[in-house]
Protein backbone atom coordinates (compact mmCIF):
# COMPACT_ATOMS: atom_id res chain seq x y z
CA UNK A 1 0.00 0.00 0.00
CA UNK A 2 2.93 2.32 0.72
CA UNK A 3 3.81 2.28 -3.00
CA UNK A 4 0.45 3.83 -3.90
CA UNK A 5 1.09 7.00 -1.87
CA UNK A 6 2.62 9.93 -3.68
CA UNK A 7 6.20 10.86 -2.87
CA UNK A 8 5.07 14.07 -1.15
CA UNK A 9 2.52 12.25 1.03
CA UNK A 10 5.08 9.61 2.04
CA UNK A 11 7.55 12.34 3.08
CA UNK A 12 4.86 14.17 5.04
CA UNK A 13 3.90 10.96 6.86
CA UNK A 14 7.51 10.25 7.75
CA UNK A 15 8.11 13.76 9.06
CA UNK A 16 4.74 14.36 10.71
CA UNK A 17 4.28 10.98 12.37
CA UNK A 18 7.61 9.17 12.31
CA UNK A 19 9.86 11.95 13.62
CA UNK A 20 7.86 12.65 16.83
CA UNK A 21 7.60 8.93 17.55
CA UNK A 22 11.36 8.58 17.03
CA UNK A 23 11.90 11.52 19.40
CA UNK A 24 9.73 9.85 22.02
CA UNK A 25 11.67 6.60 21.68
CA UNK A 26 15.02 8.40 21.90
CA UNK A 27 13.90 10.06 25.12
CA UNK A 28 12.71 6.80 26.65
CA UNK A 29 15.94 4.97 25.79
CA UNK A 30 17.96 7.93 27.09
CA UNK A 31 16.03 7.81 30.38
CA UNK A 32 16.61 4.05 30.69
CA UNK A 33 20.34 4.38 30.03
CA UNK A 34 20.60 7.25 32.51
CA UNK A 35 18.69 5.33 35.19
CA UNK A 36 20.93 2.30 34.80
CA UNK A 37 24.35 3.91 34.40
CA UNK A 38 23.90 7.54 35.42
CA UNK A 39 24.41 10.54 33.16
CA UNK A 40 26.90 9.68 30.40
CA UNK A 41 27.68 10.59 26.81
CA UNK A 42 25.18 8.10 25.34
CA UNK A 43 22.27 9.42 27.38
CA UNK A 44 23.26 13.02 26.59
CA UNK A 45 23.31 12.28 22.85
CA UNK A 46 19.91 10.55 23.06
CA UNK A 47 18.37 13.47 24.96
CA UNK A 48 19.90 15.96 22.52
CA UNK A 49 18.38 14.02 19.60
CA UNK A 50 15.00 14.02 21.31
CA UNK A 51 15.11 17.78 21.92
CA UNK A 52 16.15 18.45 18.33
CA UNK A 53 13.32 16.32 16.95
CA UNK A 54 10.79 17.98 19.27
CA UNK A 55 11.88 21.45 18.19
CA UNK A 56 11.69 20.58 14.50
CA UNK A 57 8.59 18.37 14.53
CA UNK A 58 5.56 19.50 12.58
CA UNK A 59 2.17 17.94 12.18
CA UNK A 60 -0.28 16.23 14.51
CA UNK A 61 2.31 14.89 16.96
CA UNK A 62 4.38 18.07 17.31
CA UNK A 63 4.87 19.63 20.72
CA UNK A 64 2.16 22.12 21.57
CA UNK A 65 2.94 25.69 22.59
CA UNK A 66 1.03 27.44 25.35
CA UNK A 67 -1.59 29.97 24.33
CA UNK A 68 -1.14 33.65 25.10
CA UNK A 69 -2.81 34.23 28.51
CA UNK A 70 -3.71 37.81 27.55
CA UNK A 71 -5.85 36.61 24.65
CA UNK A 72 -6.07 38.12 21.18
CA UNK A 73 -4.51 41.54 20.66
CA UNK A 74 -6.95 42.69 18.02
CA UNK A 75 -7.89 46.38 18.11
CA UNK A 76 -11.36 45.47 16.86
CA UNK A 77 -12.30 43.40 19.92
CA UNK A 78 -13.95 45.34 22.74
CA UNK A 79 -12.20 45.43 26.11
CA UNK A 80 -14.12 43.95 29.04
Amino acid sequence: MWAFFSRRLRMWLILAVGAPILGLLLGKVGDLVEARRGPNNVSKVLHTGRRWLQRNAKGPLAARTAADPAGPRDAGTPAR
